[in-house]
């Protein structure tokens, strides 16, 4: 049964009118014990296309690209870095744009087979420091900002791609994609790559590199996720782990082992000598070894004793014959 308006409600909706309005303000008091949730406003200036599951996603995705990338870039500055994800939300691009400094470290990046471009925006202290450790400095970065130098940019932008290395991998799960670094700007007005009322995905993570901290910023506009975003869902993203792509995975990791190449090593016996007598060997000269012509000889695997053997020939080669296992390195 429609609810019936009280005196109070349609008086306030004739007023509405007569201004020129079209918005009723209802009590909704007598709702509350009915439990009724409140109505939620809709902006339709600037409406919801990434919503709260396909936000979590890709902070799951980006926080796996941290940990990857964190790795490297720790040994590849031989520094301490630590990287992680702290939000992921939906906004305009003048908003994210408006939010940049100058100088500011702007990467245009395609991401193929996905249509159009992203941006990756690297803090500039952040970017001064890793050019200072690449250079053999403490990493402090700069005192005073400035603008970047044409050879600190061929740095920044030989670092910036090896960044984007770890990038398919956390993204597997939703596309396999390629990213490719088309260029780098450091003035903001220079990436205006989309229209400024163009939503995208704003993925904000923290950097830490030594001493000095900043953020790094990926920008996804929706027109290049757009082909994708029905993915952007943990059921999804989960059901691509099956027990059946775990076998594949098994089985074509169990075929690259089985055709890896090993170095086999057999070792006769050892003996300790003096570098004067090392030096003066020459041919026909004899070594004592510690070992026996009838004991079984270590057989190595690399760097690990696997096997017992004892010499032989076979087919008219040198061989040997294995006559124990060792399950575990002795």
């Amino acid at each position: 049964m429609a609810e019936v308006l009280s005196q109070s409600e349609i008086d306030e909706l004739l007023r509405s009118i007569s201004d020129g309005g079209a918005t009723l303000e209802v009590d909704d008091s007598s709702q509350q014990g009915k439990g009724e949730k409140p109505a939620i406003p809709y902006d339709f200036a600037r409406p919801q296309k990434v919503n709260k599951e396909q936000q979590r996603t890709l902070e799951i995705m980006y926080d796996s690209y941290c940990r990857s990338l964190s790795s490297f870039l720790s040994g590849y500055l031989r520094s301490a870095v630590s990287i992680e994800v702290i939000s992921a939300e939906q906004v305009a691009f003048n908003e994210f744009s408006n939010a940049l400094t100058n100088p500011c470290i702007l990467s245009i990046v395609e991401l193929l087979p996905l249509k159009g471009s992203i941006i990756f925006e690297l803090s500039a202290n952040i970017g001064y420091a890793i050019i200072d450790r690449i250079l053999g400095g403490p990493g402090t970065g700069v005192k005073q900002i400035r603008d970047f130098s044409e050879i600190e940019k061929i740095l920044l932008e030989r670092v910036v791609s090896h960044m984007l290395t770890p990038l398919p991998e956390a993204w597997e799960n939703v596309k396999e994609i390629r990213p490719r670094l088309s260029r780098i700007e450091t003035n903001p007005q220079f990436g205006q790559i989309i229209p400024p009322t163009e939503t995208t995905a704003l993925i904000t993570m923290s950097v830490k590199v030594g001493s000095v901290e900043g953020l790094m910023n990926f920008c996804l506009p929706i027109t290049v996720i757009d082909p994708v975003l029905d993915r952007l869902y943990t059921k999804y993203w989960f059901a691509t782990t099956r027990d059946d792509d775990d076998h594949d995975y098994t089985d074509d990791l169990q075929d690259k082992l089985e055709t890896a190449d090993v170095a086999i090593s057999a070792v006769v016996g050892r003996t300790n000598i003096m570098v004067s007598d090392f030096v003066n060997l020459t041919v026909g000269d004899v070594l004592m070894l510690d070992s026996f012509t009838d004991a079984d000889f270590e057989v190595r695997v690399g760097p690990l004793k696997k096997f017992y053997a004892k010499a032989g020939i076979s087919r008219g080669r040198n061989a040997v014959q294995i006559t124990k296992l060792i399950q575990r390195e002795e």
